[in-house]
């Protein structure tokens, strides 16, 4: 059974690995048709070795469900450049890390642009738009607080949770049903590792590829940044990157800290002297496996956390 029918089929539940260690995983479709403009891949997913997904043919969230549910949420995008979803390496781990926590965490399986959606690049955005959206419209049927929703985004799921969470609003879709009526902005978001900017000379990312193109006007790359949506009333904000990072340069969390401070945004940016990109939940034995103790410490200072 491929994804398309088991999510078509009401949206099972599942066990993620040992039912000792992990919560149970319910995996519900994000629209109750065919999402704006259809199109898509047909048949199943495509799973890499590493467990990166692509060909993902109905957008869903899988709803990581702690024990004790504290009544915080966490909206979780990975990365992979728009063309695949990192699930196991980034998406997954966190959720259950958050999960064993007591937030429900909610891990998106968004549109990939260049799967043949007629939406195009938009698609994902309207995607994590239409999730929050619905995480609030399920939160009496959770136990959640609608005001206790933040996103968690790494590296190009950083991108697209960083336009979400400051209120891009050129990927709006229609109104589908009564979700639609509810705020699509988080009370706090954490990008890490994250691309923000597809304005040269920092542009040299699969994401701005994908997105934008070869060769953008000016405007266009400066529309899909995320550092020129920032405004007062953006939610907080939570930036970790390492110095080396070979994918998306460093400068991006700078940049978007530098935007949030103008803006009198709160930002916490930190900043690993080694670690590369790509490093999820951290590698032992790296800096990186330092970052998420502090995120805990700002989701505590957050309310997020008892």
């Amino acid at each position: 059974m491929d994804r398309r029918t088991l999510l078509l089929a009401a949206g099972g539940t599942l066990l993620a690995g040992s039912p000792r260690a992990d919560p149970v995983v319910t995996v519900i479709p994000l629209w109750p048709g065919l999402p704006p403009g259809g199109g898509g891949p047909s048949g199943a997913e495509v799973v890499s070795a590493k467990g990166a997904v692509s060909r993902i043919g109905v957008p869903a969230l899988e709803v990581f469900g702690p024990d004790q549910p504290n009544g915080a949420a966490v909206l979780i995008a990975a990365g992979g450049g728009y063309r695949r979803i990192q699930m196991e390496n980034e998406a997954r781990p966190a959720a259950r890390w958050l999960a064993a926590r007591g937030i429900t965490a909610f891990v998106l399986a968004y549109r990939l642009p260049e799967e043949g959606w007629a939406e195009g690049a938009r698609a994902p955005l309207q995607d994590a738009r239409r999730a929050l959206r619905l995480i609030r419209a399920r939160a009496a049927r959770d136990r959640l607080d609608p005001e206790r929703i933040g996103v968690l985004g790494f590296s190009a799921g950083g991108h697209l949770l960083g336009l979400a969470a400051t209120g891009a609003a050129f990927a709006a879709y229609p109104p589908v049903d009564a979700a639609d009526a509810l705020s699509a902005e988080p009370n706090g978001a954490a990008l890490i590792y994250p691309v923000i900017t597809l304005v040269p000379p920092l542009d040299r990312t699969v994401t701005r590829r994908v997105l934008v193109g070869s060769r953008p006007a000016p405007a266009t790359s400066a529309e899909w940044s995320v550092e020129t949506h920032v405004r007062a009333g953006c939610p907080p904000m939570f930036l970790v990157q390492a110095e080396d990072d070979p994918i998306s340069d460093s400068d991006n969390t700078r940049m978007m800290a530098e935007a949030c401070r103008r803006a009198g945004v709160p930002v916490e940016l930190h900043r690993l002297a080694s670690g590369g990109h790509g490093f999820g939940m951290g590698r032992a034995g790296t800096p990186s496996a330092a970052w998420p103790s502090w995120y805990e410490a700002w989701l505590r200072r957050a309310g997020m956390l008892a």
